[in-house]
């Protein structure tokens, strides 16, 4: 039976949501007390006002500081359930455990969403008022998504019987389908069970993906004004942008963090990622994480993998055996005293021409001729099992660590590989700005075949696949942070490389049994580390740090 509230009707109400507050405009007594309130909006914060009935009004109170918030409201009636209540392999429950507060705002890290006050979130768990729900991987226990419900009954006496929707995040990386969709049916179900008639959500007006989500859901756009407060999280909401079309995110994040903190942005060539950083008389170019800090020997010797590997080795950490591919004799009696081998372009990048444990000489010679398309010489290295693990440093000092996975897909007992594949694909470039993919080509081929599986092969429900043995963001693999967890020895290893090859921002790839244990080799050296996907470490914050330490304290 639906649940009766007894909640009275409140004036000038709102709850506090951990990312701020959520104000509830009918109930203010007046434009001049909402415009008030949303302006005790508390640093770092997000404050919204929701269903504003005078918007002009309210913005007419202090035009300087709110806006007019350009999102659309779609609203869903309740008493009938969806179709499609729960999502294969995924389990929705409510927040249980402090973890599970961590997982949310690694989700809206990843979102570039507002992170949740942890000890407010952890206080509201048994709320009648608001809910935290997040979505579960059912076969690897990793959270995957998170949506926050609102009784507005409870929280504000809504006359109407009315309830909302707010911060729906999925994890970008996640091989599993329909988390999304598994979060709303479950809040659907909670507020239809509780008694109550609508369920709100606001979307921004050009999100097609959410809104095309929530319509077949059977949510439809209703009349309804949001307002906010201009301040640095809204600032693209109010501000007409500079044009920075072209750019990825390797260069908005760092762009984005510069203009935080007052720093001007000229863009020199979008299509290459180059830029220039200018405040109080100092200026940078930079190509991503590249700048003018980083010398010439330094360049070179990261180029280069057989460079970085044997300035590395002179300074005496561990490497893996390698030799320049030649004679095919050669080649053979490295491979067979090997027994396994990756081989890769030295000059390469991204991930590109990479072949990883090849067994066999026809194989190997397939694997020359792939990397030698990249251009230039061929490594052949000895294949060592780990972990792929990457650490970025900045001024010489570990800022972030993070293990990185091939790329994944999950069966779902009708979709074949291919189709599998090309939905990540479309999921990771989504989530990244185009930046990764999952290729289709032999090296796709040649791990599927070693499985049994072709494109055309079909994974029963459940049944996890690696497609790629590389694990690069830009061929569709994931990155999970594991600074934390970073064993001190890697720190110092990772620092002490950084000074070997003379170079203040580097990422170095290395082959950890785990990240908490002192074993590992490290296999190449990123003059252009990509600094985004390591939320929740700070990489473009140390970045801007390092080249306007005089910022710091604006930030």
């Amino acid at each position: 039976m639906p649940q009766e509230s007894t909640a009275a009707c409140r004036s000038n109400a709102f709850i506090d949501c951990g990312w701020g507050r959520l104000l509830y405009g009918p109930s203010f007594e007046s434009p001049q007390v909402l415009a008030q309130a949303l302006r005790e909006e508390e640093p770092g914060k997000r404050d919204i006002a929701l269903h504003v009935e005078s918007p002009q009004l309210v913005l007419g109170e202090a035009p300087s500081h709110l806006f007019l918030d350009p999102s659309l409201i779609f609203r869903r009636p309740l008493g009938a359930m969806p179709e499609e209540a729960q999502a294969a392999g995924i389990v929705v429950r409510p927040l249980t455990t402090r973890a599970d507060v961590a997982a949310i705002n690694r989700l809206y890290s990843m979102r570039g969403m507002v992170p949740v006050e942890q000890q407010t979130v952890w206080r509201q768990r048994h709320s009648e008022a608001v809910q935290f729900i997040i979505a579960e991987d059912d076969r690897t226990g990793e959270i995957v998504g998170t949506a926050m419900g609102v009784d507005h009954v409870e929280a504000f006496g809504d006359a109407e019987g009315g309830c909302s929707l707010w911060c729906l995040a999925v994890d970008p990386q996640t091989g599993l389908s329909g988390a999304g969709q598994a979060l709303v049916n479950y809040l659907i179900a909670h507020f239809t069970a509780k008694g109550r008639k609508f369920l709100d959500l606001s979307v921004l007006h050009d999100n097609e993906p959410a809104i095309s989500l929530y319509r077949k859901l059977g949510f439809e756009q209703a009349i309804g004004f949001v307002v906010k407060n201009k301040n640095a999280i809204n600032e693209k909401l109010f501000v007409e942008s500079n044009d920075f079309g072209g750019l990825n995110p390797y260069a908005m994040i760092i762009i984005n963090e510069a203009r935080r903190r007052g720093i001007s942005v000229e863009v020199i060539d979008a299509a290459a990622g180059i830029f220039k950083l200018r405040n109080a008389g100092h200026e940078f170019l930079c190509r991503e994480s590249l700048t003018e800090l980083t010398g010439g020997v330094a360049m070179t010797w990261c180029q280069d993998k057989v460079l970085t590997s044997r300035r590395l080795a002179s300074v005496g950490l561990r490497v893996p055996k390698q030799i320049v591919a030649g004679d095919p004799a050669a080649n053979a009696e490295f491979l067979q005293e090997c027994g396994s081998v990756v081989v890769k372009p030295a000059l390469g990048e991204q991930g590109k021409g990479i072949s990883v444990d090849v067994r066999t000489e026809e194989h190997l010679a397939e694997a020359i001729a792939r990397a030698a398309k990249e251009g230039g010489h061929v490594v052949i290295e000895e294949f060592c099992q780990g972990q792929d693990l990457r650490i970025v440093v900045i001024g010489y000092k570990v800022v972030a660590a993070a293990i990185r996975k091939p790329a994944e897909i999950v069966g779902d007992g009708t979709s074949t590989v291919a189709q599998l594949i090309e939905r990540q694909s479309a999921r990771r470039a989504a989530a990244t700005g185009g930046e990764s993919r999952i290729p289709v080509d032999g090296e796709t081929e040649r791990c599927l075949a070693a499985q049994g599986l072709d494109y055309d092969s079909v994974l029963d429900a459940g049944r996890a696949v690696a497609v790629r043995k590389t694990a690069n963001l830009h061929t569709g693999g994931t990155i999970h942070d594991v600074t934390a967890e970073l064993h001190p020895v890697l720190r110092e290893v990772a620092e002490t490389a950084a000074r070997a090859l003379r170079i203040p921002v580097v990422g170095l790839d290395f082959l950890v049994p785990s990240p908490d244990s002192d074993q590992y080799v490290i296999i190449e050296a990123n003059e252009r580390p990509g600094l985004a996907n390591h939320e929740p470490q700070p990489t473009a914050q140390r970045f801007v740090d390092l080249l306007f330490p005089f910022t710091t304290a604006q930030a």
